[in-house]
């Protein structure tokens, strides 16, 4: 292809999705998708680059305008087959009837394959066929893509039979759901429909996954820095003369949560940037628990510790841990400690019973030569609520495909207990260990050993992070 360079016209009838898929397929949601048929007019090229450069462009057409008439007049073109289109083009690029048709064909004849878009959700028609046949006729490259929604399917029977009449490939891909593993499994395919463009587009596989990889290792150290931040948080504060004392300690909580709630809004941001969503942003479905404030009941309560969490929190911090939680959450109202207090029994809470009224608990509250000095974090289970929220919103912006635009009220994509068994609940024992190594290692300031855990800690979330994105629920129909 040009300049070694792939390149696909995403071809289709008006309002059938292919803005959406064309979209999707290039990670970028500055592609103008709308639900007004023909608003898509002139060719809009989408480069795809990695690291500055450029590895594979996709190009939004218009929609066929007169597909009847133009079938009708290659039929009856009596020139030679390699110059069916420039000479389709001459006579007609004047013709505002073709207008559209004569813009749709022109990057084909620079060398473009084609992916043909259709909606999957109604039945084929004539004008469909005249479609087909004329990518026929171009002699190019070309794939189909059924873009079917997942509970649709009464006629994809009938677009497979029609499709294998006329394409190389074929391939059921839904653009508001589609994964980056089904994005990958997509190139996949394009490399079966011509042998010239094989070896070129396996370096695009390679460099998508490479790409992919490096992101997720970004993500995990956004992910760590924010743990880092968060749990080795320290303040000192010199209660003015007269000033209520328990006022402070409230005071210097609420900067504490104040500062967790700006980090982790920070580090979400950076996230959502380094997955290209630029100008649309991913709207959660109503059920998640992102949706919670990080220091709502609601949200420990769902993202709380596991028994066996407890067992390894409880050995590593001793009786503090029990005494300490509820401050984390906002207080004691949210009966967080009460529970707390059945794993480690009342001897823990009576040993502490004078830290809870000065302010020894997660937070590190106390009075320090007439001094409030607050942190670092005492319980790990602060760690293991930023890292699930962390991990929940990786999982949800990875998954929002960016042809998608605002369908929260219809997603049915998870719900909440599979969000907790996708968390730090499901981890095992081992992997529970590594945080909590790394927790002591950062809230101790321990450099000897942050250096080790840190790694530690960044291989496992890259661990999580590539299970979390390597799902595939699409499928090839056909090949050939």
């Amino acid at each position: 292809m040009k300049s070694k360079i792939p390149e696909f016209a995403v071809v289709g009838h008006p309002n059938e999705g292919k803005s959406s898929v064309l979209s999707t397929l290039a990670e970028d949601d500055s592609v103008r998708i709308s639900p007004i048929p023909g608003e898509t007019r002139e060719c809009r090229r989408f480069p795809v680059r990695i690291d500055g450069r450029e590895i594979i462009a996709f190009i939004d057409t218009p929609g066929f305008q007169n597909p009847r008439r133009s079938l009708q007049w290659m039929r009856d073109y009596q020139g030679p087959d390699e110059r069916l289109l420039i000479d389709f083009i001459s006579a007609h690029e004047n013709d505002p009837a073709f207008h559209d048709d004569c813009r749709l064909l022109r990057p084909l004849i620079d060398g473009a394959g084609i992916i043909f878009v259709v909606d999957g959700s109604r039945p084929v028609r004539n004008m469909d066929r005249a479609e087909m046949e004329i990518l026929r006729l171009t002699g190019r490259p070309r794939m189909a893509i059924i873009n079917n929604k997942e509970e649709e399917t009464g006629f994809l029977d009938q677009w497979q039979l029609e499709f294998r009449k006329h394409f190389n490939a074929i391939r059921v891909f839904n653009s508001n759901r589609a994964t980056y593993a089904e994005r990958i499994a997509l190139l996949e395919s394009l490399k079966a429909i011509d042998q010239d463009i094989e070896e070129t587009l396996e370096f695009v596989i390679q460099a998508f996954a490479e790409d992919w990889s490096a992101r997720n290792r970004k993500t995990a150290d956004l992910i760590i820095t924010l743990l880092k931040e968060v749990l080795s948080y320290q303040r000192t504060v010199s209660p003015p003369e007269g000033k209520n004392e328990e006022e402070v300690r409230n005071r210097m909580r609420e900067k504490f949560n104040q500062f967790v709630r700006k980090r982790e809004r920070a580090t979400y941001q950076r996230i959502r940037r380094l997955f290209k969503h630029n100008i649309f942003s991913p709207q959660l479905p109503a059920h998640s628990i992102l949706n919670e404030d990080i220091f709502a009941e609601k949200t420990w309560s769902f993202l709380g510790l596991t028994s066996k969490q407890l067992i390894l929190a409880g050995a590593l911090s001793g009786a503090a841990l029990a005494a300490g939680i509820d401050v984390a959450a906002g207080g004691a109202s949210l009966g967080i400690f009460t529970a707390m207090g059945g794993v480690f029994g009342a001897a823990a809470t009576a040993a502490r019973g004078k830290d809870l009224l000065t302010g020894t608990r997660l937070l590190g509250i106390r009075l320090d030569h007439e001094q409030l000095r607050i942190g670092p974090v005492k319980s790990p289970q602060m760690m293991y609520i930023l890292l699930d929220r962390a991990l929940l919103f990786y999982h949800w912006i990875i998954n929002w495909a960016h042809g998608r635009r605002d369908y929260p009220d219809q997603d049915k994509t998870g719900n909440a207990e599979l969000e907790k068994r996708e968390m730090t609940a499901g981890w095992s024992r081992e992997e529970q260990r590594i945080c909590e190594r790394f927790f002591q290692a950062v809230t101790t300031n321990d450099e000897a050993a942050l250096l080790s855990r840190t790694g530690e800690m960044r291989r496992l979330l890259m661990k999580k992070l590539s299970a979390l994105s390597t799902k595939e629920k699409s499928r090839p129909v056909s090949n050939g």
